[in-house]
């Protein structure tokens, strides 16, 4: 391995080039970022242990009020089962979601000496879509994550173990999945981030192997 990158795992803020990746899951009123209705989100930071390894951290989430004017597509909220009306989802309007949010994001970043966030999700466009239109509606002036950069494990499931849907990956990398769960921001959430830790480290372990075997200078 070439000397510049040799150490590049070592330390949080060197592995993925000063990006910290947080795991972020949206629940929405359809597919239009700019129109449907952001209703739930979920993100779930990650932190690194001596070796190298990664581990998720507890998610954090909250429900979100639709924003005026939205358009929510009753099929949408089939999949989901949110009840928008609600009043015991305790749902925040979206800029107040955003602060809950991105207050542990940008703390993290300071702590591990990353310089932004990068968005982890399944499909990670859509997620990162729905959360940019989101800040773009609001002002938010402070919003950690890069605005179009991010790691998606779809293609990242289909690399390490042939599989592109959540569920089927998540198994594969030897999970349990909670069909009765899933579609939840909070459980896709905390299943993707178990799912990229997992590729991340493999992918670790085989760098390792490969020094140890092969023999790397």
């Amino acid at each position: 391995m070439h000397r510049q990158i040799e150490n590049y795992a070592e330390r949080l803020s060197t592995r993925f080039r000063g990006f910290l990746p947080v795991v972020v899951d949206v629940e929405t009123g359809g597919f239009d970022a700019r129109h449907d209705a952001l209703l739930e989100i979920a993100a779930v930071m990650v932190s690194m242990d001596g070796s190298g390894m990664l581990t998720p951290e507890p998610v954090v989430s909250t429900h979100v009020e639709a924003f005026p004017g939205s358009h929510i597509d009753p099929k949408a909220l089939e999949v989901n089962g949110i009840d928008p009306d609600q009043p015991l989802r305790g749902a925040l309007p979206e800029r107040v979601a955003l602060d809950l949010i991105f207050k542990p994001v940008r703390a993290a970043i300071k702590a591990t000496g990353c310089a932004r966030a990068v968005l982890v999700g399944h499909n990670a466009h859509f997620d990162l879509g729905f959360l940019n239109a989101a800040v773009q509606r609001t002002g938010h002036k402070r919003n950690p994550f890069h605005p179009f950069s991010c790691f998606d494990t779809a293609t990242l499931g289909g690399l390490a173990y042939g599989q592109t849907v959540l569920s089927r990956a998540v198994q594969a990398a030897g999970f349990e999945w909670d069909a009765d769960a899933a579609h939840s921001a909070v459980y896709d959430a905390e299943r993707t981030a178990a799912l990229f830790c997992t590729i991340v480290n493999r992918w670790r372990n085989l760098e390792q192997l490969e020094r140890e075997r092969v023999g790397v200078a």
